[in-house]
């Protein structure tokens, strides 16, 4: 029942948030189309933008997964390249909704900043997988290579998410992505 109100409340949200705008669209507004008190709405929610962002949790845990499961053999960086291939996916899935999406994300402060924090987390998945591959140790402080391609890589995607946003999406997200990882290799 829980999952199921929280479902309803991003959908409505995003929607809303679309149509209005992110900060002109009230709390009060998208508890009332979900039949929610406002007090309601912020025990499943804490924040306005955390229901923007509740998904991004996930997002990261599947990308952790996905990069874990990538071959020994390869390199980290490919690994890392392939592994965000489950937010293309998605994105190609849905264009048009994942293109709204980003858009807000880049043009809300709050949310970008809030959206630059889940992405820390995902770097902190990301990090012992990238270690143990390197056969390094996490203990020693200036080891520093594990998270310094974390953070690489996920600068080169949001870099290829900003480009997709400003393209219109004319070009897809993989390219992009391709492109802007490829830069680090050249």
């Amino acid at each position: 029942m829980r999952a199921t109100v929280r479902k309803e409340v991003v959908e409505v949200a995003l929607r809303l948030f679309v149509e209005q705008g992110f900060d002109r669209t009230t709390v009060d507004q998208i508890a009332g189309e979900v039949g929610l008190s406002r007090a309601s709405l912020f025990r499943y929610f804490g924040t306005k933008e955390d229901m923007v962002l509740q998904g991004l949790e996930e997002s990261g845990r599947q990308i952790a997964e996905e990069f874990a499961a990538r071959p020994e053999d390869e390199r980290p960086w490919e690994s890392l390249r392939r592994a965000f291939d489950v937010l293309t996916r998605s994105n190609e899935a849905a264009p048009e909704r994942a293109l709204s999406y980003l858009r807000m994300l880049q043009e809300t402060p709050s949310l970008r900043a809030r959206h630059f924090e889940k992405q820390l987390r995902w770097q902190e998945m990301l990090v012992p997988e990238i270690a143990r591959r390197l056969d390094v140790s996490l203990d020693r402080p200036e080891e520093i290579r594990p998270n310094a391609l974390a953070a690489s890589a996920l600068a080169c995607l949001d870099a290829a998410a900003t480009g997709w946003v400003a393209c219109e999406g004319t070009v897809p997200l993989a390219v992009l992505l391709d492109r802007a990882m490829g830069t680090l290799t050249e």
